[in-house]
């Protein structure tokens, strides 16, 4: 496959992954976990999957300072310059202009993709295809694209997005409305309505448009970061970008893209997709193993069990007898026993009163 040397690759990577706890810890978030016992973690699976059809050297990481570290270590052929750790946690909006200044100074025709580092893409090359043709398409058209999937099931834990009217090419459309985790009740309407892809997190755009869209977004972000084109070394622009980041709004590229801006679309897109973000995803996309429970990378021993999903750290094992529809994961000194189809709500409340009662090491 074609590797194009003005194509680039922006991996968001500086999320706290608090929905996995207690598995996704603050010191170690879930994209620097080998959750799955796969051999490599979400991040390097990541890096792994874009390194087939982009250039090492134009992939970019956006992470915090607080975990540069470890992504120099999990990483260590990515160029130094290519990860850029910001010094506050500001969301992945402002940390997408950022890159897209970097890479404007780079490369003045570059046409980029932004991915998340917590995916699970089943049929890479249907995958690669679509981010071809997707890389094809900005190129040559001025707009944010986004990548969506037809829905399997009525998640209320992920986005979705409504098709508009259609463009000259097939499979892409005018993005109509978008809807953030809505109740289950509305996510079955979607589903059943046709009209309503789920939101992958990736997007698609050329470098130029990107500033525009940035000044059209985040004016007080994009006037700053103008002067990162000005700058001669990755020394300064990092000490510029340092001083100004905290002054940064917190915004997501979903609401940035879907919610605030008038020029978006989607492509429809066949590859199997999962969001890896929260205990209940994880077992929706994984959950046709024996008797209904999903079992991750764990030794146990289950009787009577249904519709769990369990994670144990390697050297720990489990003997379980009449559970159902719970979530059982442990992680060093964290075990969480909760209701699966409370977790979201439930973990964020744990982590606040544990993080209250016993300090932050435990969060």
């Amino acid at each position: 496959m074609e590797i194009r040397s003005n194509n680039f690759c922006v991996i968001l990577a500086g999320g706290r992954g608090k929905r996995l706890w207690p598995s996704s810890r603050s010191d170690r978030p879930k994209q620097f976990v080998d959750f799955f016992g796969y051999g490599r973690t979400q991040l390097q699976a990541t890096y792994d999957r874009m390194l087939r059809i982009i250039d090492r050297n134009n992939i970019y990481v956006c992470t915090s300072e607080q975990y540069e570290k470890l992504t120099r270590e999990q990483l260590p052929d990515i160029p130094l310059e290519n990860i850029l750790a910001e010094p506050v946690n500001r969301n992945t909006a402002p940390s997408v202009a950022w890159a897209g200044a970097h890479i404007h100074r780079m490369c003045e025709d570059a046409r980029i993709v932004v991915v998340p580092s917590d995916q699970f893409i089943v049929g890479e090359e249907t995958f690669y295809n679509s981010v071809q043709q997707g890389l094809d398409f900005v190129a040559n058209n001025d707009i944010i694209l986004t990548m969506g999937i037809h829905p399997t099931r009525p998640e209320p834990g992920y986005g979705y997005i409504q098709i508009g009217e259609p463009t000259l090419t097939a499979g892409i459309h005018k993005v109509q409305s978008f809807t953030e985790k809505p109740e289950r009740n509305f996510a079955q309407l979607f589903l059943e309505s046709g009209e309503f892809l789920w939101n992958t997190g990736m997007f698609l755009m050329n470098v130029s448009y990107l500033k525009t869209f940035s000044w059209q977004v985040m004016p007080d972000i994009t006037s700053r970061l103008s002067a990162v084109k000005e700058l001669h070394s990755y020394q300064e622009e990092y000490q510029y970008v340092q001083a100004h980041y905290p002054s940064y709004p917190n915004l997501s590229m979903d609401q940035a893209v879907l919610e605030k801006h008038d020029n978006a679309f989607v492509m429809t897109c066949d590859f199997g997709w999962a969001d890896l973000g929260t205990w209940h995803s994880i077992y929706e996309f994984k959950h046709q193993q024996n008797e209904d429970n999903v079992v991750i990378d764990s030794e146990v021993v289950l009787e009577n069990c249904q519709g769990n999903i369990i994670k144990l750290p390697k050297g720990h094992v489990g003997v379980i007898n009449g559970l159902k529809g719970y979530i059982v994961a442990e992680q060093g000194d964290v075990l969480l026993i909760c209701k699966k189809s409370d977790s979201s709500s439930l973990i964020r409340k744990y982590i606040n009163e544990v993080g209250l009662r016993y300090g932050d090491d435990y969060v």
